[in-house]
């Protein structure tokens, strides 16, 4: 059984350029939760933030990675904003970022409903 595609609407194809900029925010968030071990990352971070904690410990053992590997995931949602990091001498305090979080979800609702 096949289906025919129909398009007629070409309008209904067009974008403004707020579309547009929604579209290109969530795909740059969304590729920064492309892998596992970020978004494995994300989740410890979301359930230390709900018991009123952050993260100070080593992620290397939790995640069975290397330190430079870790570092390298944490750039990555620190530059999507998805975590913020508080020196926490001698260590860094990791904690997630529930706003860019919901930014995310509310993206994904406007551009797929």
């Amino acid at each position: 059984m096949s289906r025919q595609c129909n398009l007629t609407n070409q309008q209904a194809l067009a974008s403004t350029q707020a579309q547009l900029e929604q579209e290109a925010q969530f795909a740059m968030q969304a590729k920064a939760l492309s892998h596992p071990a970020r978004v494995r990352i994300l989740k410890i971070l979301c359930t230390l933030d709900k018991l009123g904690g952050c993260l100070n410990s080593d992620l290397v053992s939790e995640l069975g990675l290397a330190q430079s590997t870790v570092s390298e995931h944490l750039r990555i949602l620190k530059q999507a904003n998805f975590i913020h990091a508080q020196p926490n001498p001698p260590k860094v305090c990791y904690r997630v970022n529930r706003e860019t979080i919901s930014q995310f979800n509310h993206l994904f609702d406007a551009i797929f409903n």
